[in-house]
């Protein structure tokens, strides 16, 4: 079998698919992105491919993102001409929807099957974009908005097949394609993101020890952003700082935002929020982004681990901290209550009620060794449910069900 995966970045969300599929000697695993840098997955061939030029500037601003598709699905096209002079024609293209990638997929390869993934489908009411009233939308952003799914109802339109990670995140696209769309999650790794008790937060190669400090706050995210309740979450530690003066705050994020508006200023949320709630900095680490190899022991290491998200796409972290047995409080949102509920696995708090989420935090710090059945039952959710070897043969049969088709 011939299997043709596209994605803007590498090895992304196909990482363990694209591994799987090619520890089979009777397939070939391609994998066409835009990333260059010299990482590879065994047995996969990484080709690039690049849009000719950026969208040009006086493109409307509610169209430049699909100009900026159809550029991307021009540069896969003619990848895909690459490719069938080189004698490979896949039996099946997994792309990730709404960047282009696949759009002209089924003129490259008629005779070939379509599986698109499918991350988010925008709303301007009702889910991610109007849900804080501190970032009020106007008419502009609901008409760019509804502009923006353009690509995806292609996408939606061309596929075979789609998949979606969550149920939350399949109930955001439209009723009518809904019948085209499995949910099916990635997978999570539970033999390498699991609990010990035993882990102390000591990592000198990054110039952090607290392995003496028993109250550990950690805190996960790819940017320092309104989408991720970072405004919400220092607001909060700021008085749980002053309430447990022998606690600590880790927090793993890069300085940027990576969903949703910016900052008042132009500043980062970082600095915006630093100036109002001034930290003690001997006890508020911030490590940035780290690999994942420590990023996964400072989970272990965790006395309380918080995840804050609006109406959006579910995180990883929020998963690989329930499989590491963390006891978490997260927002009470939607997609955070299709795997949590409220103390059972997790502690869950209204997302903008700073002294709640302190509140919980506090309570969770004071009653560890009762809130134990939390954990067990937080890594319990995921094993039994999530877990990357049960899901990933589904991916696969999915795949081959498609090529027999």
């Amino acid at each position: 079998m011939n299997i043709l995966f596209l994605h803007n970045n590498f090895p992304a969300q196909y990482r363990e698919l694209a591994k799987a599929l090619a520890r089979d000697p009777n397939n070939r695993v391609v994998y066409g992105t835009k990333h260059t840098e010299d990482v590879q997955l065994p047995g996969v061939i990484k080709v690039n491919y690049a849009p000719s030029r950026d969208p040009h500037a006086s493109t409307h601003h509610y169209v430049r993102s699909y100009e900026s598709a159809v550029l991307h699905g021009q540069a896969v096209f003619r990848l895909a001409d690459q490719l069938k002079k080189s004698d490979f024609v896949p039996d099946v293209v997994c792309s990730h929807a709404g960047w282009g990638n696949g759009i002209f997929i089924k003129d490259a390869f008629p005779d070939t099957a379509l599986l698109s993934y499918f991350e988010w489908f925008g709303h301007a009411k009702g889910t991610d974009a109007d849900f804080d009233p501190a970032f009020p939308l106007d008419m502009d952003d609901h008409l760019r908005i509804r502009a923006g799914n353009a690509t995806l109802l292609v996408d939606l339109y061309s596929c075979d097949r789609g998949i979606s990670p969550t149920h939350w995140q399949k109930s955001q696209l439209p009723p009518e394609f809904q019948s085209k769309i499995d949910v099916l999650h990635d997978g999570i790794d539970t033999d390498y993101f699991f609990p010990d008790p035993n882990q102390k937060m000591c990592f000198p190669e990054i110039g952090l020890d607290l392995s003496d400090v028993d109250e550990i706050v950690t805190y996960v995210s790819r940017g320092m952003d309104a989408y991720r309740g970072f405004p919400q979450f220092i607001e909060a530690i700021a008085l749980l700082l002053e309430r447990r003066p022998n606690c600590h705050v880790v927090i793993v994020a890069g300085d940027r935002i990576a969903y949703g508006p910016a900052a008042p200023k132009g500043n980062s949320f970082k600095e915006v929020m630093l100036e109002r709630f001034p930290l003690d900095m001997n006890r508020v680490h911030f490590l940035g982004t780290l690999p994942y190899g420590i990023y996964k022991l400072i989970l272990r290491a965790s006395s309380v681990h918080v995840y804050l998200t609006r109406p959006f796409v579910l995180s990883w972290s929020f998963m690989e901290s329930l499989s590491s047995g963390c006891l978490v409080v997260a927002s009470d949102t939607p997609p955070v209550r299709e795997m949590a509920q409220d103390g059972v696995n997790a502690l869950l708090v209204d997302f903008f009620d700073t002294k709640g989420i302190c509140d919980r935090l506090e309570y969770a710090l004071t009653h560890q060794d009762e809130l134990k059945p939390l954990r067990e039952n937080a890594r319990k959710t995921i094993v039994d449910n999530y877990a990357l070897s049960d899901l990933l043969p589904k991916h696969v049969s999915l795949i081959q069900t498609l090529m027999r088709r």
